[in-house]
């Protein structure tokens, strides 16, 4: 198997980044905040695959067109990017030697981080 960047997904998560629709959690918190089996089969239902498909930065090629195990590797909850999905599609995406994955995740990661950076109060002078 190997999994392939989805770049619509990928210039997706930038603009979204853009947009400020960014959640800057944890980086252990997305068991918690990643959408459920039941909240994805909802989005599809409300929306369509390719929809979904934009929440995941990986295509698994040999997969069904028509199912959600074609893509891999998600990075929000169909509202916003969340820092601890970034974080987690970049660490997992290192494991299997996605490196086009991993490599899009680290600048979606830069993205977030120098996004808060600029955005931090300065202390008064």
């Amino acid at each position: 198997m190997t999994v392939k960047l989805n770049q619509t997904a990928f210039d997706y998560a930038k603009t979204l980044i853009n947009e400020g629709r960014v959640v800057a959690d944890e980086r252990d918190a997305w068991s918690e905040h990643q959408p459920s089996a039941q909240q994805e089969n909802e989005f599809i239902r409300r929306h369509d695959l390719a929809d979904y498909a934009k929440w995941h930065l990986g295509i698994d090629p040999d997969e069904n067109d028509d199912s959600k195990g074609k893509y891999k590797f998600p990075y929000g909850d169909f509202k916003d990017i969340h820092r601890c999905g970034v974080l987690a599609a970049e660490g997992r995406a290192g494991q299997y030697k996605y490196h086009d994955i991993r490599n899009a995740a680290a600048h979606l990661h830069g993205m977030i981080e120098g996004r808060a950076a600029s955005t931090a109060k300065k202390p008064a002078g």
